[in-house]
């Protein structure tokens, strides 16, 4: 056997050895804890907001501007994990995080704290960006459509907690007092890494050619820029909506905790949509039928929230809340059907982190612009019940990308992606 064979059989054995429910855990529980500087800014806006007096727009970009790092990073970030490895970018964007939520929470006005937060999207975009390749190369194969739905519920589980958790917090303290909490919290999965997730090999000066190669080959083929295009026209929509939920409630007299609660548990239930999408996998139905059936599902429940007129009528503001509860659960479908399908199309000899990376550095481009969309729309037309038009335009967008998708693998005779082999991250 030759040296290279070696080593790549020396890995997989090593891989195998440390397979099992604590190491995907262990990843699961750090892109929650990396989403929750996502979450921990829109309970927190309306005072943020009034201390350090930023327009409505401005609030849009200080929600979207965590994005930033990923709309141009998402490829160089996938170039380093295949050769610096997984496990030590992971690692290395929950310090990033810790140290962005620490100078945030120093911040005396909106620039610093708008850099803060940049820098938090670098740390989020290296945590979160090779997780799912990383999942797929260390838990065990029986259990790989359950982890690989597990991670899909990431966000809204930080969504769950990080609304949760500071809608108690900023009642009790404020919100410099939660970016200092969330440093802390950011660095608990930390031990939990470097106990169960195997080591990363030596990084090597001269595997950046072939991590190049791999890239390069990846980006050359259409399915990946499609899937992400699709990705996006789920995930600015939910976005968008989750990130302004506490300050639609306000408009609507609902204001301080119960309004950061009832955030948190519209963001929880999307995990719930994640989840089941795993179940409806191993029961044989396509990605595709699912993310076109949340899409339109999303269009229905965000039409009915917002271009209907509820406040006149009896308990109209719990049939609001259940629409918004239906639209955040159908659109946890969407990630965790799409994530399946990305880990397996992968051109020959090419890279899993790379098509994950194209993915986040497209769909993060709408996540940046969604929350700025839905606050110039409400500033436009005083209020948030033109927010339908961008959501059911962005269905509608997805929903023809989910044409061109099938097309594009028919033409390339592709097998549907979770019936291919999945490369190893």
């Amino acid at each position: 056997m030759d040296a290279p064979a070696a080593a790549r059989a020396a890995g997989n054995e090593s891989t195998a050895t440390w397979r099992g429910d604590g190491a995907w855990l262990a990843v699961l529980a750090a892109g929650i804890a990396a989403a929750m500087h996502i979450w921990k800014l829109p309970g927190a806006l309306a005072e943020v907001q009034g201390e350090l007096s930023l327009s409505l727009v401005q609030a849009g970009l200080l929600v979207g501007i965590i994005q930033a790092a990923s709309i141009a990073g998402g490829l160089p970030v996938a170039l380093g994990g295949e050769v610096i490895g997984l496990r030590r970018m992971l690692v290395a964007g929950l310090l990033l995080l810790s140290a962005g939520s620490l100078a945030g929470a120093a911040s005396p006005g909106a620039g610093l704290l708008m850099a803060s937060r940049i820098l938090e999207g670098v740390g989020f975009l290296l945590a979160v960006v090779g997780a799912p390749a990383l999942i797929q190369r260390v838990a065990p194969p029986r259990r790989l459509d359950l982890a690989l739905a597990g991670w899909a519920t990431f966000h809204g589980l930080a969504s769950l907690i990080g609304l949760s958790a500071g809608a108690l917090f900023l009642e009790a303290a404020g919100w410099r007092p939660w970016w200092l909490a969330m440093a802390v919290v950011t660095l608990l999965p930390v031990p939990f890494i470097l106990a169960r997730v195997p080591p990363d090999a030596p990084a090597r000066a001269a595997a950046w050619r072939d991590s190049a190669a791999k890239v390069r080959r990846t980006v050359s083929t259409a399915r990946p820029w499609i899937t992400g295009l699709v990705f996006a026209c789920c995930t600015a929509q939910w976005m968008a909506l989750l990130g302004f939920l506490p300050s639609i409630y306000q408009s609507l007299g609902l204001a301080g905790l119960w309004a950061g609660l009832l955030g948190a548990a519209i963001g929880g239930v999307n995990a719930v949509g994640a989840l089941a999408a795993g179940p409806l996998l191993q029961r044989g139905i396509s990605e595709r039928r699912i993310v076109c059936c949340a899409f339109l599902a999303m269009a229905a429940t965000s039409w009915a929230t917002f271009a209907i007129d509820w406040t006149g009528q009896a308990d109209g503001f719990l049939l609001q809340l259940l629409l918004i509860a239906l639209f955040s659960a159908v659109a946890g479908l969407v990630p965790a059907a799409l994530t399946r399908y990305s880990v397996g199309i992968a051109p020959p000899g090419g890279s899993v982190p790379a098509v994950l990376g194209l993915s986040q550095h497209i769909f993060n481009v709408g996540n940046f612009a969604g929350p700025m969309a839905v606050a110039a729309l409400a500033a436009a037309s005083g209020g948030w019940s033109t927010t339908w038009w961008m959501t059911c335009g962005l269905s509608a967008v997805g929903l023809l990308l989910l044409s061109a998708l099938r097309r594009v693998r028919r033409a390339d005779g592709s097998a549907p992606a979770r019936r291919e082999t999945a490369p190893e991250g």
